[in-house]
């Protein structure tokens, strides 16, 4: 008889479980047992929580639509759905550690629960903006797989409705915060106390976003609204305004673990603002002016006020008062970094000089602003021109410019995973493969996208591209071939002292590779799941639990996932004993499905010292050969903790 704790479950984090366990900590006595397993008693939480009698519902404020419940029980319900690699699409996929997936982003988000807990700096998102024309996947909708409604378009591979969402619908608004606001709760678990998550909106439903937000994020994490102009004319047949700009909801996991946001010039405003140059161009390049004297009251500070001498020996006297004090002033007056400017009437003003350059060499940072004004919608079909030759192959896809610049506010430090889940054209991937090129930083990305088909009438249709996954992975393949054609002399620094390298030195380390994932059903059988659904007689016909068209491959990316290991994990193949072994990450895990395994294999297994091994329960000679590779490798490994599909 197979011992139960030897067999991996392969199904998604049960959240409702984990959260019973956590309450069940702190409140031990609200804990209770049905005729599902344990549970917890409400009401008596609810006294817990409260310092007088709990007599009932009351009215309180927050955001409330019909579909709420059925929307966090979608959250929390765990999947038995896997991933399945798809290395014909994919590029260096042994190396890379940059994913693409496939499939309905609520099933990938909960398969990413155990491997990406907590490992997500930042989260970017451009979901629908219920426009009245978006579709709207209505996750709790279950039809018949009919054939007219599959060709009609009424709903999607997955077997779920994908319809428009239009404002005259009774539950337009309900709809569309139903397919969020699960999306959002799974989201927030992935990211590091640090994490940022921005995401792009409109005026259709920004209002609705922010109250959303507010709830799964917390109120006290909201960091701003960005305005971005997203275009600088235009509109003349609008009834009222021309409305020429949209938003980006930001929000923090906790906002007291943020550090200081500070972002690099962008080329643009170095070239236009930093032009001057003196005696320490060489060590600090270009320079910008300031005045010193403050431009408003700072209150009565007697030391601001006094006298600098002038080159033709006058003394200079603030209106108000200065910004430094008379020993600062003196220090950059020794450095060099004051600049007198006489104006048309004789009279002459201080300025301090900002250099391009910091003292230690490194290029200035600043403040990102909440208002984003140079980089504009077309600028995004531009790219797409310039990559695919057509701007109708998508339609109004977000420029890399306005997604670098979110990218250098939430991974100022160059490096940790990006995670985009309504993923559309793939600006983002090819957003950050720019950024690390150009500053040979160490960013990776996760994108999800639901292959939502292209209609038949469509540009992207005629080009072949059936649905929007096969544009965005061949906009990555197309950014990547861009990338490597440069040469070290087509950099764009135009400003000789800025440091913009693109030689193959300073970008070889870049990532320029991506492994396609596409979301399918379980690699197992009904019966690994429900083996009290068959008969005796049935369970013996099953000997091997696996699907007949499933590879080693699919088998190992279940088990990375099950056993919460990041699918990014480097991974290797070997032969031991004759068999083939899939080696991820060093001696993390190590994979067998090859029949005929014995105590010999279990040996030279054991010399690789693994954490965790993983065989098929059909794998081994017989029962006994089982048990013996068992304890041999208890034996011989005894840190190696063994389990069986």
């Amino acid at each position: 008889m197979e011992n139960v704790t030897d067999k991996l479950d392969l199904t998604s984090l049960d959240l409702v479980s984990e959260n019973i366990k956590k309450i069940a900590e702190v409140f031990p006595n609200c804990v209770t047992e049905t005729a599902n397993g344990r549970a917890i008693d409400f009401d008596l939480l609810k006294q817990e929580l409260k310092k007088d009698i709990v007599e009932g519902n009351k009215e309180r404020y927050r955001l409330e639509w019909p579909g709420k419940k059925e929307a966090i029980v979608k959250a929390n319900l765990p999947t038995t759905k896997t991933l399945r690699p798809v290395r014909e699409d994919s590029v260096d996929f042994d190396n890379t550690e940059n994913l693409y997936i496939e499939g309905d982003n609520l099933e990938v988000l909960k398969l990413l629960q155990e491997s990406y807990l907590g490992k997500i700096k930042m989260i970017y998102i451009d979901p629908p903006y219920n426009t009245g024309n978006d579709f709207v996947y209505k996750d709790t909708f279950a039809i018949e797989n009919d054939e007219h409604m599959e060709e009609s378009g009424f709903i999607d591979e997955y077997n779920r409705r994908l319809v428009v969402n239009p404002d005259s619908s009774g539950r337009y608004h309900s709809d569309w915060l139903s397919m969020l606001y699960p999306r959002l709760k799974l989201a927030r678990n992935l990211l590091v106390e640090k994490g940022l998550i921005f995401i792009s909106i409109d005026d259709n439903e920004v209002h609705n976003t922010r109250k959303l937000c507010d709830e799964v994020f917390g109120e006290l994490n909201f960091i701003d609204c960005v305005i971005w102009k997203k275009r600088y004319g235009g509109g003349a047949k609008e009834k009222f305004l021309i409305s020429l700009h949209e938003y980006v909801l930001v929000y923090a996991k906790n906002i007291n673990e943020l550090d200081n946001f500070e972002i690099p010039l962008t080329e643009e405003s170095i070239l236009r603002y930093y032009k001057l140059k003196d005696e320490n161009y060489e060590a600090r390049g270009h320079y910008r002016t300031h005045p010193l004297e403050a431009t408003k009251s700072m209150g009565e500070r007697k030391n601001l006020v006094f006298g600098i001498e002038a080159p033709d020996g006058s003394i200079v006297m603030p209106k108000r008062q200065w910004l430094w004090g008379e020993e600062r002033v003196k220090e950059a007056v020794k450095n060099g970094e004051l600049e007198f400017i006489k104006s048309k009437d004789g009279a002459w003003s201080v300025h301090t000089k900002q250099y391009l350059k910091e003292e230690n060499g490194e290029i200035r940072t600043g403040k990102p602003f909440s208002i984003i004004d140079d980089v504009y919608t077309q600028h995004g079909t531009n790219e797409i021109i310039k990559l695919f030759g057509n701007a109708q192959i998508f339609s109004f896809p977000k420029p890399t410019s306005f997604l670098k610049y979110l990218i250098n506010v939430g991974l100022a430090d160059k490096e940790g995973i990006i995670l985009d889940f309504f993923s559309g054209s793939a600006a983002t991937a090819d957003a950050i493969m720019q950024l690390n090129y150009s500053d040979g930083g160490n960013r990776k990305y996760i994108l999800v996208q639901i292959p939502e088909s292209t209609p038949k009438d469509s540009e992207a249709f005629k080009a072949k591209y059936l649905n929007i996954c096969e544009i965005g992975k061949e906009r990555i393949r197309r950014a990547i071939k861009q990338l490597n054609s440069k040469t070290e002399n087509n950099a764009s620094g135009k400003n000789t002292e800025i440091d913009f390298e693109d030689s193959r030195e300073s970008i070889k380390n870049v990532d320029l590779g991506f492994r396609v994932y596409r979301l399918d059903d379980s690699n197992m059988k009904d019966v690994y799941y429900r083996p009290q659904d068959f008969k005796q007689d049935q369970l013996e016909a099953f000997a091997d639990n696996i699907k007949p068209d499933r590879t080693a491959d699919d088998l190992l990316v279940q088990i990375m996932l099950d056993w919460g290991l990041p699918l990014s994990l480097k991974i290797e193949q070997l032969t031991v004993n004759k068999k083939q072994v899939y080696k991820v990450a060093e001696n993390s895990l190590l994979a067998c499905f090859d029949s005929g395994l014995n105590e010999a294999f279990a040996k030279e297994v054991s010399k690789l010292k693994p954490l965790r091994v993983v065989f098929k329960d059909s794998s081994f000679e017989d029962n006994s050969a089982k048990e013996n590779v068992k304890q041999l490798l208890k034996q011989l490994s005894p840190e190696t903790e063994m389990k069986v599909i």
